[in-house]
């Protein structure tokens, strides 16, 4: 009973951060499409968001590496301050143009929440904290992306890589589909994705047909996932390492990565790589959507992509990773596809999940998504490449999945599990 309310609690609670959020967000990429000046204030929003942190959020500023360290080793908790501040800051990128996500946010408020939710709670042990940030975190990602049950596995694999937290199970899927039934009933409609099926007519298993063709192809593409997932790190920690040397003051840095925004823009001529890129009112721009067809976007759309953000989250803008990861696969995806003379939905669909896998090291989650999104049909080739591009990408972009690779045990009493119970 105690569990099944908490998580309950929480995904609802969760679950509506999650519709008012994706609402907001709505709104300002809308007025950003509108009015098109609006770019030239990326410079400001960068500042007010650098002054925002430095008053107020400097022991949130890490974001989901703040999650991940408490989830391994509870100890002060999440304050309940980094959602507002995630959120606010979020929408201030998208408003003015930056090149961001929206998992990241998603996850900070549903951790930010549990956090909250915690302190109300008085004789929480260190082990049922994390359980509880851990169902935040299923909560925050299957509300925003509509994808309930790869929110509960992304959960689990987050924080402890290798290992499944059997405990936090149960609480992780309350908690994660109230979220998404939360989301949904205040009229929030995800995106959705279309692939052709390759399962032959008349078949008498809905699969894909094992084939070495196939297979080999979602073995070299999830490589090449991986290292693009490796790529996108390294540059990310690498402009972010560079600013914090070269930048000494907060407020100067996504001042200055906003400059080079701008000149990318001008440079290039197009605004496709602003803001989320998953549609766009104009029907021949770079989006994940038109990814799926073929000439849908350019030859280097996903490296123009990585680069806008790189630059927007590495100088210190706030966002989630995760969607622009999914276009950066999804336009490689498409470019694989058409040099290799591979079918393009499939081939953009590995890259959609893959990058994200490698990134993220979630692989299971991410093949767990892509049945959810796509369908269970090719499943398979889905866990290959996610799991080739977990192989080779390196650390991710969360540096606190790697420190103290053990989760400390936190002791606990006789009646403990009991309680978790």
């Amino acid at each position: 009973m105690k569990w099944g309310t908490l998580s309950g609690l929480l995904g609802v609670l969760v679950g509506t951060a999650c519709a008012l959020f994706l609402a907001s967000l709505d709104l300002v990429t809308r007025l950003r499409v509108e009015h098109p000046n609006l770019l030239w204030l990326l410079p400001v929003a960068g500042a007010l968001t650098g002054a925002i942190y430095l008053r107020w959020g400097q022991s949130v500023a890490s974001g989901n590496n703040l999650l991940i360290e408490q989830i391994k080793s509870p100890g002060a908790g999440v304050p309940l301050r980094i959602a507002p501040l995630v959120f606010l800051g979020t929408l201030l990128t998208h408003l003015c143009g930056g090149s961001a996500g929206r998992e990241g946010t998603a996850v900070q408020m549903g951790g930010g929440i549990a956090g909250g939710l915690a302190r109300m709670i008085p004789g929480l042990s260190p082990l049922e904290l994390r359980v509880l940030l851990m169902a935040g975190v299923a909560a925050g990602f299957g509300g925003v992306f509509g994808t309930p049950l790869a929110g509960v596995v992304f959960a689990l694999e987050l924080a402890v890589l290798g290992r499944i937290e059997r405990r936090a199970v149960l609480p992780c899927l309350v908690a994660s589909y109230l979220s998404h039934w939360t989301c949904t009933n205040w009229g929030i409609v995800h995106a959705t994705y279309q692939v052709q099926s390759l399962v032959p007519e008349g078949s008498r298993f809905p699969l894909t047909p094992l084939t070495g063709q196939l297979l080999g192809s979602a073995a070299l593409c999830g490589v090449l996932f991986g290292l693009t997932a490796r790529l996108f790190a390294a540059m990310t920690h690498g402009i972010q390492k560079l600013f914090d040397r070269t930048l000494k003051h907060p407020i100067t840095r996504p001042v200055v990565g906003s400059g080079v925004v701008i000149a990318l823009v001008y440079v290039l001529g197009t605004r496709d790589y602003l803001g989320l890129g998953v549609t766009s009112p104009d029907p021949t721009a770079a989006t994940i959507v038109n990814a799926f067809h073929p000439g849908g976007v350019q030859l280097w759309s996903w490296w123009w992509k990585l680069l806008f953000t790189a630059i927007t989250l590495g100088s210190g803008f706030k966002g989630g990773e995760a969607t622009p990861l999914f276009f950066i696969g999804a336009a490689l995806g498409n470019t694989l596809a058409v040099l290799a003379g591979m079918p393009v939905e499939f081939c953009v669909s590995l890259g959609f999940v893959s990058v994200f896998a490698g990134a993220t090291h979630t692989p299971l989650a991410c093949t767990v998504m892509a049945a959810e999104l796509f369908g269970i049909q090719s499943v398979l080739y889905y866990a290959v490449s996610c799991q080739l591009a977990h192989r080779c990408s390196g650390r991710g972009v969360y540096p606190a999945q790697h420190q103290g690779m053990a989760v400390s045990e936190p002791a606990f009493t006789a009646e403990e599990p009991a309680r978790l119970e």
